[in-house]
């Protein structure tokens, strides 16, 4: 079976002071152990430890003071005591050579403290769930379709009833303890219904009538959502737009595994369809992992005309410009090839590309069409999408 230990992920660490932002169940703590075994490490996830630098942040200084060789610091889950920021903040002032390294699996409650996240003094990386090149062989794609690729997720015996236990871990410690929302009744709702929009674009009018809140509670509850970086939201690509655009902006769930087990399944589903969102999703992601273990360089955008011609997924930046479409099928049908044609006539200095579920790499009307698979598995931080 499958170990953490045997997979080497492409994150690379810097010798600067960074924070390093996951979902939980990315391998944060893990990661960073293994990269910094000599560290100095605070766990603010252990109850003891918590309560004893609740009480007093500044015992830290102390701490590191008791230990004046020992490199970098290493504080998991900051958010838990955003106070610990402002000693971490002297510290750094003080031995700027000094490293510190201070993981979360949530933005939000640094953000409402005030804390301007070190004056910039820290980086901050991002950590995502498993690529397919990181697990190589290991990889299968109805598998992640179904499970996704949270390490945490991939070595249970169990990932169904993991998942399911993994949302409500976030309801309850992340969302109710922290006090994120009021009414945890209507949030629950609202992830059904948002689960419903993964990989759509998202109208908040509709999703409100649908949980029956006020606009402006989604718009909250979307940001909550963000905050514990659950989701994402990815504008529309308007760089010298030659057409009318349409304006909203498409929403993701982090991981398939999350999208399966929010959505609620009904009897009318087809597995293609959600299959379909799910498929998109892991590209999708995969694409913003690609970029963050870059430098995040690039963005990331769709294409939509006001007709309704839409590519699923642009990146574009420094690095170049690329379009996806994601057909979750095994064959492809020329009316498939329409949007990348239209965006390859706008931008004729992109590379396009199809992804499908089938298996040969073909050539059709001048678009390059691959299976997903390969493509996934080919698609590594160290080199650009669609190199051979």
């Amino acid at each position: 079976s499958l170990k953490m230990e045997s997979i080497k992920r492409f994150f690379k660490a810097t010798s600067q002071s960074f924070f390093l932002f996951g979902p939980r169940g990315t391998g944060k703590s893990f990661l960073i152990k293994s990269l910094f075994p000599q560290a100095l490490c605070l766990d603010l996830l252990d109850q003891e430890t918590f309560r004893n630098y609740a009480s007093h942040p500044e015992r830290l200084r102390e701490l590191i003071a008791a230990n004046p060789g020992i490199q970098p610091v290493i504080i998991d889950e900051i958010q838990k005591i955003p106070a610990l920021l402002d000693v971490v903040h002297q510290q750094i002032e003080e031995q700027p050579a000094r490293q510190f390294i201070l993981t979360g699996s949530s933005a939000r409650k640094l953000k409402r403290a005030g804390v301007n996240l070190l004056a910039g003094r820290a980086l901050n990386l991002t950590l995502h769930p498993f690529m397919a090149a990181e697990l190589g062989q290991n990889f299968n794609l109805s598998a992640a379709l179904e499970h996704g690729l949270i390490p945490l997720i991939q070595f249970a015996q169990q990932p169904v009833a993991n998942l399911r236990a993994y949302v409500s871990l976030y309801l309850k410690e992340e969302v109710q303890q922290e006090a994120l929302v009021r009414n945890i009744g209507s949030f629950a709702r609202f992830l059904e219904v948002i689960s419903l929009s993964h990989a759509t674009v998202i109208n908040l009018t509709n999703i409100a009538r649908e949980c029956s809140v006020g606009q402006k509670t989604v718009a909250g509850y979307l940001s909550v959502l963000e905050d514990l970086l659950l989701a994402y939201r990815i504008p529309i690509f308007k760089q010298r737009a030659k057409r009318a655009m349409i304006t909203h902006e498409k929403l993701y769930i982090f991981d398939a595994g999350v999208f399966q087990a929010l959505r609620p399944h009904g009897p009318l589903d087809t597995a293609s369809e959600l299959n379909g969102q799910a498929l998109e999703g892991l590209v999708v992601e995969h694409l913003r992992t690609w970029n963050a273990y870059r430098g995040n360089h690039n963005k990331l955008f769709y294409w939509r005309t006001r007709s309704g011609v839409e590519v699923d997924s642009i990146v574009y930046g420094p690095d170049g410009l690329w379009a996806f479409e994601i057909k979750n099928s095994t064959t492809v049908l020329p009316a498939d090839l329409r949007p990348l044609r239209s965006f390859k006539s706008d931008y004729p200095e992109s590379k396009v590309c199809l992804l499908y579920r089938g298996k040969d790499r073909l050539l059709k009307q001048g678009i390059l069409c691959l299976p997903v698979d390969d493509f996934l598995k080919n698609l590594q931080p160290d080199k650009l999408p669609l190199a051979d």
